[in-house]
């Protein structure tokens, strides 16, 4: 049996997958997958699913959505039923390779550690396979508890880094030219994201574009100023310094991660 909370919330069971139809119980569910194999007291699911202000009957209301649940998961005919009462809540039992969430986690670990080694092709290989993954756009949708919104809150973070580091390693083997649109594309989903700025402005520059590349800080800066009031960062202002000054030191890559 998988379990799988980057696309739809389902569970997989052979060829059959099964969601949740009720708000509540989704979030009950993905709540306990995030915390696989830990108990997760009742106050702790209570204020995931109602908030700080639960209505009166709210525990015997979650002992409800734990039978929905149990009834939805079909239990394995070895260990029993994943779902487990165990004081002071509940926890689900899950091997580690049966939660999307798990293998996209490692994915990313794997792009960190071969970028940091020098391995540009191979963190290139695990980020894009970390990317292959939905968004999470469900889980965003569920609520506003803390262990699902930061989840959803570490997820988009997760998958910046990613194209982050991704980009960087391009950079690393010289790929400016076919980055170039791409950066472009970047920008418009998130404008306010200096690292790609500084990002197309090297491959700009890489490119023969200096103009170009001097353009996009002057465009970066403008926007910086008029939509947070803020000078771009101290690396997005070094590079601007050495394209101006055609300073091949201070355009070296710092690989992130």
């Amino acid at each position: 049996m998988k379990f799988e909370m980057l696309g739809n919330l389902s569970i997989r069971d052979g060829e059959r997958y099964l969601e949740p139809r009720a708000k509540k119980v989704g979030i009950l569910l993905a709540a306990l997958l995030l915390r696989a194999n830990q108990v997760v007291s009742i106050d702790r699911l209570v204020l995931e699913i109602w908030g700080e202000r639960p209505p009166r009957r709210a525990t015997a209301a979650l002992h409800v959505y734990v039978s929905q649940l149990r009834k939805l998961i079909p239990p394995d005919p070895v260990s029993g039923h994943p779902i487990v009462t165990r004081s002071p809540g509940y926890l689900i039992q899950v091997n580690a390779g049966d939660l999307d969430v798990n293998a996209f986690r490692e994915l990313l670990a794997r792009g960190r550690q071969l970028m940091r080694t020098g391995d540009y092709l191979g963190a290139i290989a695990a980020l894009e396979q970390a990317q292959a993954f939905p968004r999470g756009d469900e889980l965003a949708r569920l609520g506003e508890g803390p262990i699902v919104s930061g989840f959803a809150t570490w997820l988009t973070e997760a998958r910046l880094e990613m194209l982050e580091m991704a980009t960087e390693c391009r950079l690393m083997l010289d790929h400016h030219h076919e980055l170039v649109p791409g950066l472009h594309a970047l920008l418009r989903e998130y404008p306010l994201h200096e690292a790609f700025y500084r990002q197309l402005m090297l491959a700009l520059y890489r490119c023969d574009r200096r103009a170009d590349a001097l353009q996009t800080y002057r465009k970066a800066r403008a926007l910086l100023q008029s939509e947070i009031g803020l000078e771009p960062c101290a690396s997005l202002r070094e590079l601007h310094h050495a394209i101006l000054h055609d300073d091949p030191k201070g355009m070296r890559l710092s690989p992130v991660g």
